[in-house]
């Protein structure tokens, strides 16, 4: 198979860094990562057997998940995903706690133990601080 050529594109800041999140996941890099996203939604935008509309409807929040058929599910399921990991990738829970003049919270760490955090005077403290 004979390489392909590229050609240079500009990217929104967020797309690109969750393109370099996911590639990094899959071992792709961020430009790897972005065609195969433009693979996958050409294909999918040319089945003649996914409702686009009613994809964009449901993550809209404007139809149930539960009307529209199984392949419109699984790229809800995916749209849905990918909002949870951009969110996620960004969440800082000790910055918005200490915003709201929390001093002290827990959460689950990895085993599923309770750790409790807490802060001093608006600085953190703990296991994760610097």
């Amino acid at each position: 198979m004979a390489p392909s050529s590229t050609t240079p594109t500009r990217f929104d800041a967020a797309l690109f860094e969750s393109a370099q999140a996911a590639g990094a996941r899959a071992h792709r890099s961020a430009a790897q990562q972005l065609a195969h996203w433009a693979r996958l939604g050409r294909e999918l935008e040319a089945s003649a057997g996914i409702s686009q509309r009613d994809i964009g409807r449901v993550l809209a929040g404007q139809l149930s998940y539960d009307e529209v058929g199984d392949r419109e599910q699984a790229a809800v399921r995916t749209g849905w995903r990918e909002g949870v990991e951009a969110d996620l990738a960004t969440l800082d829970l000790r910055a918005r706690f200490a915003e709201q003049g929390r001093t002290r919270w827990s959460e689950a760490d990895e085993h599923g133990n309770a750790v409790v955090h807490e802060t001093t005077h608006g600085e953190a403290s703990g296991p994760d601080a610097d």
